[in-house]
This record gives C-alpha cells, sequence and structure tokens, in this order.
C-alpha cells in the first residue's frame, strides 16, 4: 500500500526534524520546503496528498502559497499559526485552507487533524466513487439534488446557482451537499463537524464558521444578508427551502 505523502513547508528545524520523524514513525512519507517559493515548486513535482503549511515563511508567504495551490489543486492544506495570528487563520481559511493548527502543538493533535482532512480529500473520494477503496464494486451514483435555484450534482462535483456555475471547494461542497439533504431542516454544528471534520475531530468550531461564510460569498445573492444559508443561533444552519 502506498504510503500518503506530505509537504512540509516549514523554516523552523526544530520543527522540521520533530515533523519528519513523528510523521514518518505514523506511516507517511513526508517531503520538506523550508520557504514559500521552493514550497510550489515541490507541490508541482512531488504532488503531495496533503500540506502542512506554517503562514510566516521566507520569500513568499504561507497565505500567498496557499492561494496559488488553490488555484489549480483542492488538495488538503492545514495552515499552521502562531496563537498570536488571529487574523491570518481566518484570512487563511478563507483563501482555501482546510483547517489550522496553533503552535506549539502536540504530535497526536496535529495526526488526528491530518487524518480526518486526508480521509475527505479529493482524491480520497474520487477513489471510492470509482470503487477502489474499500470494496470490490462500484458504489453507486447518487442524485443530483436541486433546491430552488440551487443545484448540487455529487457525482459530476459540479454545483449552479441560477444555473451559472459555481466554483467551490471540497469542504465548501460537502457543507452545501448536508445543507442542502436537510433543506428547511436545522443541523446542528456537531453534526457537521462530525459529518464534514470527522467525529474525531479536535479543532475550535471558527473552522465551520468561515467556511460557511465562504460558502455564502459564492451562492448568495447578498452574503451579509444570507436568503439560502441561515443561522439558527445557538444551533446551527439551516437551507431556506422557500426562498
Amino acid at each position: 500500500m502506498n504510503r500518503q505523502r506530505i509537504l512540509i513547508v516549514e523554516d523552523e528545524e526544530a520543527f522540521v526534524d520533530a515533523l519528519s520523524v513523528g510523521l514518518g514513525a505514523e506511516g507517511f512519507e513526508v517531503i520538506v520546503a523550508r520557504d514559500g517559493a521552493e514550497a510550489l515548486i515541490q507541490f508541482e513535482s512531488s504532488k503531495p496528498d496533503l500540506v502542512l503549511l506554517d503562514l510566516m515563511l521566507p520569500r513568499i508567504s504561507g497565505l500567498e502559497v496557499c492561494r496559488q495551490i488553490r488555484r489549480t489543486s483542492q488538495v488538503p492544506i492545514i495552515m499552521v499559526t502562531a496563537k498570536s495570528g488571529e487574523i491570518d487563520t481566518v484570512v487563511g481559511l478563507e483563501i482555501g485552507a482546510d483547517d489550522y493548527i496553533s503552535k506549539p502543538y502536540r504530535m497526536r493533535e496535529l495526526v488526528a487533524r491530518m487524518r480526518a482532512v486526508l480521509r475527505r480529500s479529493p482524491e480520497q473520494n474520487e477513489h471510492q466513487r470509482k470503487g477502489l477503496i474499500g470494496s470490490d464494486n462500484p458504489v453507486e451514483s447518487h442524485r443530483a439534488i436541486e433546491v430552488g435555484d440551487v443545484r448540487l450534482d455529487p457525482d459530476r462535483h459540479e454545483v449552479t446557482v441560477g444555473g451559472e456555475p459555481v466554483r467551490l471547494t471540497l469542504k465548501e461542497f460537502e457543507l452545501l451537499e448536508i445543507l442542502l439533504n436537510n433543506a428547511g431542516r436545522v443541523v446542528r454544528r456537531e453534526t457537521i463537524i462530525d459529518r464534514v471534520w470527522g467525529y474525531d475531530y479536535v479543532g475550535d468550531t471558527k473552522t465551520l464558521d468561515v467556511h460557511i461564510k465562504r460558502l455564502r460569498s459564492k451562492i448568495e445573492p447578498t452574503p451579509s444578508r444570507p436568503r439560502y444559508i441561515v443561522t439558527i443561533r445557538g444551533l446551527g444552519y439551516k437551507f431556506e427551502h422557500e426562498v
């Protein structure tokens, strides 16, 4: 079985050494880039399954690396931030990072986050759709979901709003799919996190809020006054089936 390949983008040697040893012991293949420019080169040449991306990098910032990767790829990205980097964390999630973790972190927590996003990666889902993982038979196709002007096709991984295509990241797509499947009903925050990030997710719920905000910016006519994805305070979110 092929080992999953992790691109570590980190310029602090102490973290590089610890991550290389720790992730190697967990069965991952580790590739290292020590600045943003090298990260983009390594990403193209090594085709990693996940990018562990520090925000503070020489030459090209982690935010810009994330932005450039997201132009062409939906490979999972976990941002590594300093505890004081609240604004950068939100920006990182808004431009396409799947999750974030703050320094200093425990290896067990990091590996749990990595495995959670890898389980939901586009490549993993594609293999599952083709019946290549965990089954000798292809999985059945899923019918497209249509609520009002919003249409989501799980098999084609396509979303349209008013007939116009909308490009979503994997997490945004999964969030929308859950909400559409439960249109008119409240979906609790913990249910969404379990379904999208995994039952063993150990991060905070800000990640969900930022992804919801990003999803609204792509499908709502006026994101600041959402009419599709509404917040039910204290509970979760609901996709209005009558708009």
